[in-house]
């Protein structure tokens, strides 16, 4: 075969990779998981080698409690003015389904299950169809068997004990997104997908 065909086969085989992180409307005192709603995305697009081809961010207009609590806006450093300028979820969901296209066959993961289960519970109150035929991978429950951990530790704490600086802001969709992304690429050959 020549180098053309092994580029072919390479552009038709080869999986990127989706980082998404979620950030949702949040009370002191939590209210199920079916209220709360997501106000802000953040993801990069990862070529099959681990490196950043593209990056995401949005923030949410949330339409079941538009008015975001003070724990809410204190935890993800979200204010209430930038959600009330952003789209409603169905128009930014559209919005960043147009973005990932681009990407034939991402494979998503994220810092734990919350991000999917969020995001398939704002598809479904939406009428929207999930993007994913597949379940996300869940780097947090994988990163406890790469390490041996006795249970999951939460994404800073990963990433300090990897000896990484956390950059950004903790709780804020595309800065935890991207502390993600360093994790993901350090153990790039050691994730399970399905």
């Amino acid at each position: 075969m020549n180098k053309r065909g092994i580029e072919t086969l390479i552009q038709t085989t080869v999986l990127y990779y989706l980082i998404i992180d979620l950030e949702a409307t949040c009370w002191k005192f939590e209210k199920p998981l079916e209220e709360q709603e997501v106000i802000e995305i953040g993801a990069f697009i990862l070529s099959p080698f681990g490196e950043v081809e593209d990056q995401y961010q949005s923030f949410v207009k949330p339409e079941i409690h538009p008015i975001l609590s003070h724990f809410c806006m204190d935890l993800t450093g979200i204010r209430q003015e930038e959600v009330e300028r952003a789209a409603v979820f169905s128009k930014v969901y559209e919005d960043f389904l147009h973005w990932i296209q681009t990407y034939n066959t991402a494979q998503a993961a994220s810092w734990g299950a919350f991000d999917q289960r969020l995001l398939y519970n704002c598809c479904i109150q939406s009428n929207h169809e999930p993007f994913w035929s597949s379940d996300f991978v869940n780097l947090k429950k994988q990163y406890q068997r790469i390490k041996g951990l006795k249970r999951p530790i939460g994404l800073k704490n990963a990433v300090e004990r990897e000896g990484f600086e956390f950059r950004g802001n903790h709780h804020r969709a595309l800065d935890d997104a991207a502390n993600t992304v360093s994790i993901f690429k350090k153990y790039l050959d050691e994730w399970i997908f399905y």
